[in-house]
């Protein structure tokens, strides 16, 4: 990683903290229920400043890797794969390319990664609805999940990255993993969600090395009495939701390589998605039933991921294109579950 790689990363780490620090020091300082009005402006917010990071890689994402010459932007093209013909002897033509294209691997990676979070609400709320949480520590279990992801999406995105760049069979298997989910996920559409709490595993795990307080409803995570540290339910919960988000993460980060091999594009993406996923949540939560395609959508959107990483020595798509092709799958599923609801379906 070079030096200006380093610093952008760390300058990127530094403004999502600051974000993250006012969302919970100022706007959401006690606990207390989201409500739909104040879920919808906070989506705005994040899919908002997302809009706008994509806007500064439009511009200047040459700087990411200090391209400042037709020497080394070949060297990036090739080391990421990035779908660009270079303009030979025309500089600014080629970095205006490179941009472009650059910004659309987000978009692509971030609307990917935010589609399939969607995924991920529905266990979330499973595991909230099955632990019996009180809907005013939502937020906050949701908060301190996101921190914990961002931390275990750089470990993850930076090593697959390696992984990938070192041996190529890597990409094969992610896409032969997406492949597997999408059936799976298409297969098991219509099983009803349950998790057993008492014996999960991190729930076994955590009552056999932690003194855990099942009694407590004040909304804590931890607290010492009279020299011992216990923790919560509430914790619990939030390490069952972690290792959620570790198991998910296994399916949504390969299908961002799909898009890009660069790393750092991958990590922006996936950070502004799951920053978005807390209101994305509240906004969704009551209506996601409603959505009843969105599972046949989501299948059909990972199968492509799979077979575009399968068959990518074969056949070649645009950025542009896989943006496209994303959001019509998406676009479908959604139309399909508001014109063709269930109960017409059920013959009701």
């Amino acid at each position: 990683m070079h030096t200006h790689e380093l610093l952008i990363l760390c300058g990127f780490i530094l403004l999502i903290a600051i974000m993250l620090a006012f969302d919970i020091g100022i706007f959401n300082k006690k606990n207390h229920e989201v409500k739909f009005r104040e879920a919808f402006g906070f989506t705005l917010l994040w899919v908002s400043i997302a809009l706008i990071f994509w806007g500064v890689i439009y511009f200047y994402g040459h700087l990411l890797h200090g391209i400042s010459d037709m020497g080394r932007l070949r060297e990036i093209v090739a080391a990421y794969n990035h779908q660009i013909d270079i303009v030979e002897g025309n500089f600014d033509k080629s970095i205006a390319l490179y941009r472009r294209n650059l910004g659309l691997e987000f978009l692509t990676g971030y609307i990917i990664e935010y589609s399939l979070s969607i995924d991920n609400i529905f266990v979330i709320l499973m595991i909230f609805i099955s632990f019996g949480v009180e809907k005013r520590f939502y937020h906050k279990v949701l908060f301190w999940g996101i921190i914990g992801a961002i931390l275990m999406r750089f470990l993850f995105i930076f090593i697959s990255a390696a992984l990938i760049q070192q041996f190529s069979w890597v990409f094969y298997f992610f896409g032969a993993l997406l492949i597997f989910t999408a059936t799976k996920l298409f297969l098991e559409r219509n099983k009803p969600d349950s998790i057993d709490t008492e014996n999960h595993f991190i729930v076994k795990f955590a009552g056999r090395f932690l003194r855990v307080d099942k009694e407590d409803k004040s909304g804590r995570f931890i607290y010492r009495k009279n020299g011992k540290t216990f923790v919560t339910s509430l914790f619990i919960i939030l390490l069952v939701i972690e290792f959620s988000d570790v198991i998910f993460a296994v399916d949504s980060v390969p299908a961002i390589f799909s898009v890009t091999k660069d790393p750092f594009i991958v990590y922006f993406s996936n950070i502004f998605a799951i920053i978005g996923l807390r209101s994305l949540f509240f906004l969704l939560a009551s209506i996601i039933d409603k959505f009843r395609f969105l599972k046949v959508g989501l299948s059909l959107l990972l199968a492509f991921i799979g077979l575009k990483m399968l068959l990518h020595s074969y056949i070649g798509i645009s950025t542009m294109n896989s943006l496209l092709i994303v959001l019509v799958i998406l676009f479908s599923s959604i139309v399909f579950s508001v014109i063709i609801p269930e109960k017409k379906i059920a013959g009701k």
